[in-house]
């Protein structure tokens, strides 16, 4: 009986002081100061896991039709650059105020430091983009946009997604220009 009062009480004791620092106001929480090691493993287990189950069933269509690749690209350098920026871009003023600070998606996920072992599957690493932009990511700065389009803009940025590491400056700039006689569609 002993046993079981001394461990109540130390669960007591975890509850009161992790409470109490909870309410102390003690954990810095501007994004200009980075999470301790445990925090960050801990959010990054977190999220990585909760995008993983979410995004697991999610059914991938073809992303090869070059029009995807087209209005997913328009869609990109309108709504992502300025987190997630273009070839030849290394940083901007949104980049490097945010925390944790976004993968620049113009190279490879190797490259930017977000590689995910999931990734080494091409219809994971899809239902994981698709997931992500239309879900975004709590507390990261990445919105959902899901509810403001639909599955197919979607998948069409994931299609963008796919070759655009493969893109040089002239490319993306030719493959990102909105046709604005068919913006309609788009905003």
């Amino acid at each position: 009986m002993n046993m079981v009062k001394s461990l109540v009480l130390i669960v007591a004791v975890v509850l009161v002081g992790g409470v109490g620092y909870l309410y102390s106001g003690a954990y810095p929480m501007g994004a200009d100061v980075p999470h301790n090691k445990l925090t960050y493993w801990l959010l990054e287990t977190l999220r990585e896991q909760s995008i993983k189950k979410a995004s697991g069933s999610i059914s991938v269509p073809p992303l090869g039709d070059p029009g995807l690749l087209l209005s997913g690209g328009a869609d990109y350098n309108d709504m992502c650059v300025s987190c997630h920026l273009k070839p030849g871009k290394e940083q901007s003023d949104m980049s490097i105020g945010l925390y944790p600070k976004p993968p620049n998606l113009s190279k490879t996920s190797i490259e930017h430091g977000h590689d995910h072992p999931d990734q080494t599957d091409a219809e994971q690493t899809a239902r994981r983009q698709f997931w992500i932009i239309k879900h975004g990511i709590k507390a990261s700065g990445m919105p959902a946009w899901g509810p403001t389009h639909d599955d197919e803009r979607i998948w069409a940025m994931v299609a963008f997604l796919q070759k655009l590491p493969e893109l040089n400056q002239e490319q993306y700039q030719i493959i990102t220009a909105r046709d604005e006689s068919n913006t309609s569609s788009h905003h």
